[in-house]
Parts: C-alpha cells; structure tokens; sequence
C-alpha cells in the first residue's frame, strides 16, 4: 500500500505557493505510506543547457568543488544550489555530456533527475521529515507529484523510493505491483534504458521513456502501456510540460481526481485534497479503469 498525490496548475495563480499546497497532501498520505517520501517538482525552468537533481549521502560534500571541475574540464557554465543531501545543478551544455563526465569521473554522485525544469527529492522516513527536510513549502511551480511508501517488493531505501526518473523531465509514481516487470527491463536495457534499482516501478518509468523515445505523445505512451504492463498499478506521471494518470483494467488501486479552473489534483484519498483553494467547487471523480488522463500545456 502508497499514498500518490499530484498537483497541476492550469494557471499562473497559485505558481508561488505550489509547495505550500503541496505539502499538507503529501503529508495526509502518512498511513499510506510511512517508510519513505518523495516528490518531483517542475519549475525554475533552464533556457539553455540542463538541470540536474544531484545527491551525494555526505551532507558536508563539497558542491563547490564539483562544479569548479565541471566548469575546468568540460569548460561551462555552472550555477548551483544545496539541499541537505542534493544539490540542483544548472550546467549550460547537453545533459549526455554533463551525465557521462559524472559517471565516469565522480562516481560517488548519484544523478536523480535531469532536464530543463525537474528536481526530484527523495528520503526514509515519514513524510512529514521529508517536507521538512527539503523546505517543500517553500518552492514554487507549475506542477508537482509525490509518493508515500510503504515498501513490499523490496527494503526500505532512498534508491527505492519514488519517483523514478529515466529520461529528460519525466517522472513517476505508482501504487500496486508488476508482474512481468523482470522481462521488461532485459528488453528495455537492450534499447538503452537505464536501471539504476530492481523495482518494478523503475521499469514502468524506463518504459515510458522509450516510448517517448519512439514518437509516441504522452497519451500514446500510457495506451501502449496499458498493453504492455502486466499487474496491478495507478500511475501518475509527469513530463516538463505534462501531468498524467492512468489506472490498470482492474483498477484495483485507488484514486481520485479534482478539477477546477486552476488546476487539477490527484491522490489515492480524497481526504488529501480537502486543503486545496476552491475544492469544495471542484469537478470530482474517481478515474476510470484503462482510461488514461493528460493535462499538457503546448509545448515551448
């Protein structure tokens, strides 16, 4: 059992408080999921080059000497800013450059997410620690998902926790299991998705982003993966500019949407939606079985 929540502005209204929106819904998710928090927040977009959620398990590492080697060697831009654990880089060149230099020359640095607007932040514990410890109340935004865990496929950890990112600015989480998530990922490394943990949710996201890859919209993607993803899920999802939610053909796995003219939300309860602004106006429904749901902003 997890707890999902998501939120999508629709508007500029409420981009300054996206955080402070956010964080009494993650929180209201604690029963759901009380072994691990996380959330991929979409915004402070990059006009050039990449942003990159960074994560090194020594909260005194040395971030600045990392970006001096960054700008030395690969002779670049870096603006830079810590977070506990993770730092946020922005390096003005293509992310394939930036993520193989620190693959191949700082391998004590885990990259959690790169693209031009998300940062994915990630910890053990309750999520009320998480909010806490990564200031949630305090980012702004155009959109944000999240997860509570309480794990049953695997031990609890941070690498293990959600969301899963495995391509530029996508994202995500999910509540349920898959079944033939082993076969898929052999198939997708193959293709050139990268794994970096054997959850069953990693290989939902790797799939997503190979999709993306072949030309598939967001909405063709999650329509390819109802076909092809065996077992029991509620995703949510989110692109640089796209919020998603689908829900296997048995929809075993809650989930209810709100809707308003300025944004939509998400969650696996109703009763994390009760803090929104205006949501005793809202359009509510619980999402339909094998019917995928997009909300895109047109693409810059």
């Amino acid at each position: 059992m997890c707890g999902i929540v998501g939120l999508y502005l629709k508007n500029d209204k409420y981009q300054d408080r996206l955080g402070e929106l956010f964080a009494p819904m993650l929180i209201a998710m604690t029963e759901r999921g009380p072994d691990s928090a996380g959330f991929a927040v979409y915004g402070d977009e990059v006009d050039q080059g990449v942003k990159l959620t960074l994560r090194n398990e020594d909260e005194n590492y040395d971030w600045s000497a990392l970006a001096k080697d960054i700008e030395a060697k690969l002779n670049t831009k870096v603006d830079w800013f810590q977070n506990s654990k993770v730092a946020v880089f922005k390096v003005d060149i293509d992310a394939e450059t930036v993520e193989n230099f620190l693959m191949e020359n700082h391998q004590d640095v885990l990259i959690m997410s790169s693209g031009k607007s998300i940062e994915i932040l990630k910890e053990v514990g309750l999520p009320e620690r998480i909010v806490n410890l990564f200031h949630l109340e305090n980012m702004k935004g155009s959109h944000i998902i999240g997860h509570t865990r309480m794990a049953t496929e695997s031990a609890v950890t941070m690498a293990g926790s959600h969301p899963f990112s495995t391509g530029m600015d996508l994202c995500l989480v999910h509540n349920g299991s898959l079944s033939n998530h082993n076969r898929l990922r052999q198939e997708l490394k193959r293709e050139g998705i990268h794994f970096e943990t054997e959850n069953d949710s990693e290989v939902a996201a790797g799939y997503l982003t190979y999709r993306l890859q072949q030309g598939d919209s967001l909405t063709e993607a999650l329509e390819h993966a109802l076909d092809d993803l065996d077992g029991f899920f509620t995703f949510t999802i989110g692109t640089k500019d796209g919020f998603a939610v689908v829900r296997d053909p048995i929809a075993c796995k809650p989930a209810v949407i709100a809707e308003t003219d300025d944004y939509v939300a998400m969650a696996s309860e109703y009763q994390a939606l009760t803090t929104l602004p205006g949501i005793e106006n809202a359009k509510v429904w619980e999402p339909e079985p094998s019917k995928v749901y997009v909300w895109e902003r047109t693409t810059h």
